[in-house]
């Protein structure tokens, strides 16, 4: 249900952090207020930023900083951590190998997820068995993005209590078996400038990303302050900029969130192109339901009042098994 929004929301959600675990959360005003915030932007774009978050801008900062470092060491330095099929599709893949609907993207990545023991999902999991693949230069690199990836955990946990709220449900409603052991992805990303992309890649465009949608139910997005790239699209197809609002996160709804709110929340479409000579990194952090969920649409006040269910019951794993299968060459 999304809109002709023209800009992004952005959201104070330091009353919903202190309160995020209080029995009378659903009572307290200022939680109230911004429960409605979420509820607005959830529904008229998708996509919000989150201030008042709780996570030090020192450890935002230094998650870029650490990925830039990563991704400026020589070609086989890189080469160390490739992704492959054989590790669960975790690590390096350079630019040009990631896919988006057919078409080759510019920039270079690593990409992890929660780690998957051998048989700990049945055939379902399989393809995704594997440990994290960690740089071991710079030498901080694994244990900084371990605190990062539980401090953004816990904060999506937080934020998804809110969203529980104003779609209607009791604030508990992701966890148990729904979220309540979630499975989590990070991709950090790298994009080079306009004048140096097709150089170190035989691509012949200059998006970054391609258009896409999430898989799960909330991405944290921790970009570049300077340099603006990020595309969102509205109901009449415009491409709307989210340019970096320093300290805070850009967030967005995914596939399962769109299910769970019977299409009342869009999973909205979005791209990046980095028209800046200079070279941009993203640090995104997507919190998504527990691995095996069958997930469906709630049953609310709002979203029953979307008419009756408009999606069949779809699981997580399932989904995102089918998304990884496809999105990269040579693996």
């Amino acid at each position: 249900m999304a809109t002709d929004f023209s800009s992004i929301p952005i959201i104070d959600i330091s009353a919903l952090i202190a309160k995020s675990d209080d029995p009378n959360i659903a009572e307290d005003p200022a939680v109230s207020e911004v429960v409605r915030q979420l509820d607005q932007a959830c529904r008229e774009a998708g996509f919000f930023y989150v201030k008042g978050h709780g996570i030090p801008a020192t450890l935002l900062k230094e998650a870029k900083d650490l990925t830039r470092r990563f991704f400026q060491l020589p070609y086989e330095e890189k080469m160390k951590i490739k992704m492959t099929a054989g590790t669960g599709f975790r690590g390096y893949q350079s630019i040009g190998e990631n896919i988006t609907k057919g078409v080759p993207d510019m920039h270079e990545a690593i990409d992890c997820y929660r780690e998957v023991t051998e048989g700990m999902y049945g055939t379902l999991g399989k393809p995704m068995e594997g440990c994290n693949l960690w740089p071991r230069n710079p030498s901080n690199f694994k244990a900084l993005m371990e605190e990062y990836i539980s401090l953004c955990t816990e904060l999506a946990r937080k934020i998804m209590r809110g969203i529980a709220l104003a779609l209607g449900g009791s604030p508990d409603e992701f966890e148990g078996q729904r979220a309540g052991d979630p499975f989590w992805v990070m991709r950090l990303i790298g994009y080079p400038g306009v004048s140096t992309a097709n150089g170190k890649a035989d691509v012949k465009n200059d998006t970054g990303c391609g258009a896409h949608t999430d898989y799960g139910l909330l991405t944290l997005l921790n970009q570049d302050d300077d340099i603006n790239a990020l595309q969102v699209r509205n109901v009449s197809g415009e491409w709307i900029s989210a340019p970096a609002v320093p300290g805070s996160f850009v967030c967005n709804i995914g596939d399962m969130l769109k299910i769970y709110s019977n299409g009342l929340y869009e999973s909205t479409l979005h791209r990046v192109i980095n028209n800046s000579e200079r070279y941009r990194v993203s640090v995104v952090y997507f919190y998504e339901t527990n691995f095996d969920t069958a997930v469906e649409p709630l049953d609310t006040i709002k979203t029953r009042a979307n008419g009756p269910n408009k999606f069949k019951r779809a699981v997580y794993g399932e989904h995102l098994v089918s998304k990884v299968t496809t999105n990269f060459v040579d693996i």
